[in-house]
């Protein structure tokens, strides 16, 4: 029981659990563009994804900088090396959700919002783990 509570005391500190907030808000928003783009306006499910990606990304950026990773980067040359890192990070995550999307909603035909969920939580954590320990500046 004592590891237990070893292991959830390492793992709920205060930047995971505003990370999971931000990431909640940046999932929500992501999913419910997508959502609306490919079953409202009928846009392409790969494209209604990019779509909801990229505003998210935006969002995400904002709120993690300061809020969640607390950036110690003052200058704007700091600033924006962490900005190109951060989508650079995020871009390789954006492929492999693509990727999956069009593997498994257009290819193999499984229903879109099951697959969009399912491969947004996963890039969710990976993002997690390329913010702490590569786009933000910390001291």
């Amino acid at each position: 029981m004592e590891k237990i509570k070893l292991i959830i005391k390492k793992v709920c500190t205060k930047e995971v659990i505003f990370y999971g907030i931000f990431g909640i808000l940046t999932t929500i928003l992501n999913i419910s563009v997508s959502f609306i783009l490919e079953s409202k306006l009928k846009i392409d499910g790969a494209i209604a994804s990019a779509v909801g990606i990229i505003l998210a990304v935006i969002f995400a950026y904002f709120t993690n900088r300061k809020l969640v990773f607390n950036s110690t980067a003052q200058t704007f040359k700091e600033q924006l090396n962490e900005f190109k890192k951060f989508v650079l990070g995020r871009a390789l995550t954006m492929v492999l959700e693509e990727g999956g999307v069009i593997i498994f909603y257009n290819l193999v035909g499984l229903p879109y919002l099951p697959v969009k969920v399912a491969l947004t939580v996963i890039v969710v954590i990976l993002n997690f783990f390329i913010s702490k320990l590569f786009a933000f500046k910390q001291k």
